[in-house]
C-alpha cells in the first residue's frame, strides 16, 4: 500500500432523551469561547452564526441540566462570555475521552491494517 490510512471519527454524547446532546461541535464552540471571550467571537472563529452557536449551546446546557458560560451583555466595550466551571471541567474531561478514543481507534486501525496485508501476502 502506497498512501498512509488514517481513521477519522465523529463522536457525541446522549441521552436517553436526547441525541447528540455534546460532543466535538460544542466541544470546539467552549474551546474557542474561552479562547476568544464571547460567543460571537468563537461563532466568527468557526465560521457558523452566532444564533446556531447560542442554540448549540442552549440544547447541550438543557440536555445536560448545566450551565457552560456566563454571559455578559454588550455595551460601549462589547459584551463578554466566561465558561463556569462545569464549563472547564466538560472541555478537559471531553478532551482526555476524546484522546482516549483517538488511540484506540488508531490501535484498531492497525491490527486491521496489519490483517488484510497479511490476507494480500497470502
Amino acid at each position: 500500500m502506497t498512501q498512509k490510512l488514517s481513521a477519522k471519527f465523529k463522536l457525541w454524547i446522549s441521552t436517553e432523551n436526547r441525541e447528540g446532546v455534546f460532543g466535538d461541535g460544542k466541544w470546539r464552540l467552549l474551546n474557542a469561547i474561552e479562547d476568544k471571550g464571547s460567543l460571537k467571537g468563537a461563532a466568527e472563529y468557526l465560521g457558523i452564526s452566532y444564533r446556531k452557536a447560542w442554540g448549540d449551546l442552549k440544547k447541550a446546557e438543557a440536555g445536560l441540566g448545566i450551565k457552560f458560560i456566563e454571559k455578559t451583555r454588550g455595551g460601549r466595550y462589547g459584551g463578554k462570555s466566561v465558561l463556569t466551571a462545569d464549563g472547564k471541567n466538560w472541555i478537559k474531561a471531553y478532551s482526555n475521552f476524546r484522546l482516549d478514543i483517538k488511540k484506540k481507534v488508531e490501535k484498531s486501525l492497525d491490527i486491521f491494517l496489519k490483517k488484510i496485508s497479511n490476507e494480500n501476502n497470502n
